[in-house]
């Protein structure tokens, strides 16, 4: 639970800019608007833009709406479309003198109320150069607690701490929630040339730079899990494909979690290839698919629910789509596989 009292430090409200890239979320966007506002009269000192890629929901005509009542909300484009892009455009058109603190917030999570405030006091007290959050992920649906539930795993999430984590600390990479404005104009923002893992990307510069990243484990936020499992397969496809644009860039070395997927996908083809000269491969397989099952057998227990079952299929998407994303871009470098 957010208690902002115990972490104010005293931000100014109007040092702060807040970037909300939008792209058709008519469902989300208002109550993500509220909810930054919610008893916090500071807020009104606070600019908020809203960058949209050309939605064709009602999302523009909420926001527009909702920035009649309240002036510091302001809508702007973002040709682009690429969330990446928006976060920059919104700081190379919108950031003013006074402006020291950018809070990224994404329309289709749920926000605790004091959000932007106590992240933006959070980074002055740590005096980092940007500062990470904890995404608790949930659903509403039978699917997306299935995927929720799978995400907060070990299996789904690595023992990332800003997956579910409760503990504070520097981290390399962590959900994104604010910069100090000077290492961001410093680093150059996101790489709008990846379509996904552009925060790590930027994580990784601003760690070459000389900046620290604190995750703060008492700031929390609800992250919707995809509600179709196809939804989900694209969004770790592309997970994989950006995690290998980040290796190739920057000639890394990934880490024991980042490969464990791409291992798991390429065991799985192999021994489907090899079994007709080996059936006993298929043992391997087997075997992977017995943990995924007995994973979500034990959630189901736990959850005291039946949609847990959902974790099994949730999970080997989560790792074969990262993986096949991760190994075609290292196979194809730069080209192609979007």
């Amino acid at each position: 639970m957010l208690d902002t009292s115990a972490i104010r430090t005293g931000a100014d409200p109007a040092t702060i800019l807040v970037a909300i890239p939008t792209l058709n979320e008519a469902r989300h966007i208002e109550a993500t608007l509220e909810a930054l506002h919610r008893d916090r009269p500071e807020m009104a000192h606070v600019r908020i833009v809203v960058a949209d890629g050309g939605s064709s929901d009602d999302t523009r005509a909420i926001v527009s709406d909702y920035a009649r009542r309240h002036p510091n909300v302001v809508l702007i484009d973002n040709p682009d479309m690429l969330q990446s892009a928006a976060v920059n455009r919104v700081v190379e058109c919108c950031s003013e003198p006074q402006h020291e603190i950018l809070v990224r917030v994404d329309a289709h999570s749920r926000y605790p109320d004091g959000y932007v405030l106590a992240v933006a006091d959070s980074l002055l007290a740590r005096d980092v150069a940007a500062l990470a959050t904890v995404m608790d992920t949930v659903g509403q649906s039978c699917v997306q607690k299935g995927v929720a539930w799978a995400s907060d795993t070990r299996l789904g999430s690595g023992g990332s701490g800003h997956r579910g984590g409760a503990v504070s600390g520097y981290v390399e990479h962590g959900h994104h929630a604010g910069f100090r404005l000077d290492i961001w104009r410093r680093t150059g923002g996101y790489d709008t040339g990846f379509i996904a893992n552009e925060d790590a990307e930027l994580d990784h510069r601003i760690g070459l730079a000389g900046g620290r990243i604190w995750l703060d484990a008492d700031i929390r936020l609800d992250y919707l899990a995809r509600d179709t499992l196809r939804k989900l397969a694209k969004q770790y496809w592309r997970y994989g494909l950006g995690r290998g644009q980040t290796v190739l860039k920057h000639r890394l070395r990934p880490r024991l979690r980042q490969m464990i997927p791409p291992a798991v996908t390429a065991v799985i083809l192999l021994s489907v290839l090899l079994s007709p000269l080996f059936p006993p491969v298929l043992l391997l397989p087997l075997a992977y698919l017995l943990i995924l099952a007995a994973t979500a057998v034990r959630l189901a227990v736990t959850h005291r629910s039946a949609c847990a079952l959902w974790a099994a299929p949730a999970l080997f998407l989560m790792h074969t789509c990262f993986g096949a994303g991760f190994l075609t871009r290292l196979i194809l470098g730069g080209r192609g596989a979007t």
